[in-house]
């Protein structure tokens, strides 16, 4: 396949509204040289403390990093959490649409490390609250027809539990649909334009295989059962393969060091977004979200790739 170097002002022009949980990533980096006179544990001195658009924020902000126009639609809770996320997706250049719930906190994850290994995760989440989802649904179907993609970015949190809903307002108006999925019922899925399972998530959702045969049976099986235009599944050090009626297009990984694989698939699930909406074909899509994924393999935590990392990454 020729490689098709992306042109700025074609992402520039395109627009992606992305929906789903959101969360924030908050970091606290330290060092740990005793152990804890009160329990068998490391005592861990935090010098310094970052915070990150984590979830569906995190699929936003990819996008903006490589030159899109990009709204995001959620719940978060009424508190500090909230306010950060706020302020990071605003320098991010995303269009906020965070319905604030006061019953549910905004999703948290907490990371404690020492010499960039992690030594905990602390989780805050409660599902949100009806109101705040049905506040959600309505300003959905006023949004939809602005953007040319949607992305559906699944954490399980609660915010698409109504995502069949979602899926047929966006398609009545000829939107394409990207979902992230999550879980082992993909039927909630029903008719959206393409999924992107990882290698794990695919075999929860259709089963183990042991070649690529059997692989691209149950793919095809999965893609023609949900009625779905493409499947996208993402699988490590194997690359990533594109099932689409009667083909098959497969792209190796990228070779390079691998840092942190966490948020790789939210900038895959961004970048092909992103590229459908500037009207690239998917197997150009699926070449640029492969590049992307392999620059921020190579950093720590939720990443983003910029559109001159991007050229750069295609053009070696």
């Amino acid at each position: 396949m020729q490689t098709k170097i992306p042109v700025l002002a074609d992402f520039q022009a395109a627009k992606v509204l992305v929906v789903g949980d959101v969360m924030l990533d908050r970091y606290w980096f330290g060092d740990v040289t005793r152990i804890s006179p009160e329990a068998p544990v490391p005592v861990a001195k935090i010098a310094k403390t970052d915070h990150r658009a984590g979830g569906a924020a995190n699929v936003a902000r990819n996008i903006a990093a490589l030159g899109g126009r990009v709204g995001l639609l959620s719940v978060v809770g009424d508190d500090e959490a909230a306010d950060m996320l706020v302020d990071l997706l605003n320098q991010d250049g995303v269009a906020s649409h965070l319905h604030r719930s006061k019953t549910a906190p905004t999703t948290l994850k907490l990371r404690v490390l020492a010499r960039n290994q992690q030594l905990i995760r602390l989780d805050f989440e409660e599902k949100p609250d009806s109101g705040s989802l049905k506040n959600v649904m309505q300003e959905f179907a006023e949004l939809v027809g602005q953007y040319d993609v949607v992305i559906l970015s699944d954490y399980g949190k609660g915010v698409l539990d109504d995502v069949a809903v979602l899926i047929a307002t966006a398609r009545a108006l000829g939107k394409p649909v990207l979902i992230d999925p999550k879980g082992s019922d993909y039927s909630r899925y029903y008719g959206a334009t393409l999924l992107t399972p990882n290698r794990a998530e695919l075999k929860d959702a259709a089963g183990s295989w042991s070649n690529e045969a059997e692989l691209t049976a149950k793919a095809q099986a999965l893609r023609e059962e949900l009625d779905l235009v493409a499947l996208l599944v993402t699988r490590s050090e194997e690359g990533m393969s594109l099932f689409r009626e009667n083909d098959v297009v497969h792209q190796p990984t990228r070779a390079q060091e691998v840092f942190d694989v966490s948020g790789a698939g939210d900038t895959v699930i961004a970048a092909m977004g992103l590229c459908l909406a500037a009207g690239y074909e998917l197997p150009e899509a699926m070449h640029t979200a492969n590049a992307a994924a392999g620059v921020v393999v190579a950093k720590l935590g939720t990443a983003v790739c910029s559109f001159d990392e991007l050229v750069n990454a295609l053009g070696k």
